[in-house]
């Protein structure tokens, strides 16, 4: 999440009626409900590690062991075969 200026967005009058409740610090005001978006929706990082857990998995289906999809992805063993469980599960 970045920092958005208050005098970039938000009308002078707003912006003292909020330093009369809190004067230079940080605030953190939520999104309207129903607006929220799920873990990695705004960056595309589910997307990212959908599109590399499948490729995991194309890997080891052509022939790439476990133990060498670990030291390409700086992940655990234990991850990878996690990632293939998962993956197989998915496709069935």
């Amino acid at each position: 999440m970045q920092h958005i200026k208050a005098k970039n967005v938000l009308p002078k009058e707003i912006i003292d009626l909020i330093q009369e409740y809190i004067d230079g610090e940080y605030i953190y005001i939520p999104r309207k409900e129903g607006n929220e978006k799920s873990w990695g929706q705004k960056k595309g990082t589910r997307h990212n590690l959908k599109s590399r857990n499948i490729e995991i998995l194309n890997k080891h289906n052509n022939g790439v062991s476990v133990r060498e999809l670990a030291k390409q992805y700086h992940l655990a063993e234990k991850s990878i075969s996690r990632i293939i469980r998962q993956e197989k599960k998915l496709c069935a």
